[in-house]
């Protein structure tokens, strides 16, 4: 327990402990900061979507912002952003591989390594892959959880060859 110091009305210093709060008063505070967490979180909303009245697009904010920029960065290939050739996932390439266990295993690594290098917002990544229709599409599942506001969520991809 930790005991700080402050100078009174009269200049003598008073102390008084950090854990002399409320639990009331911690709990509005950890409120106010979920808060302010899901607000500060913003990202391009790719749609478009026009606010009626202010006649701008509506960005997308909190845990949207999160999975848009997860979405974003898993359908990025290599060499497709400018002055930046390693961001993005590349799971493109993998499509074509062969359709087993190690294609999988591979998509799996890709996902995590893309989200620990270049999502430092989430925590504790899990990547569910499962192949579907004759192996000719991949259904990538992300759970994941954001660090500001420990909520729990998920986000899902298909990939499929078209040729």
């Amino acid at each position: 327990m930790a005991t700080y110091y402050s100078s009174g009305s009269s200049g003598s210093p008073q102390a008084y402990s950090g854990q002399s709060t409320s639990n009331a008063t911690a709990a509005a505070a950890v409120g106010n900061k979920a808060a302010t967490v899901k607000e500060r979180f913003s990202d391009l909303n790719l749609k478009m979507i026009i606010h009626p009245q202010k006649r701008d697009i509506i960005p997308l904010k909190g845990e949207a912002a999160v999975k848009n920029s997860i979405k974003n960065l898993l359908l990025t290939n290599f060499h497709e952003r400018p002055f930046n050739s390693t961001l993005g996932g590349n799971l493109r390439g993998l499509l074509f591989e062969p359709a087993d266990t190690i294609t999988k295993i591979a998509l799996e690594n890709s996902v995590k390594a893309v989200l620990e290098n270049h999502e430092p917002r989430i925590d504790n990544v899990n990547v569910i892959v499962t192949s579907h229709q004759n192996d000719s599409e991949y259904r990538i599942t992300v759970v994941f959880s954001i660090k500001a506001t420990d909520e729990v969520a998920d986000v899902e991809i298909n990939l499929r060859r078209l040729r």
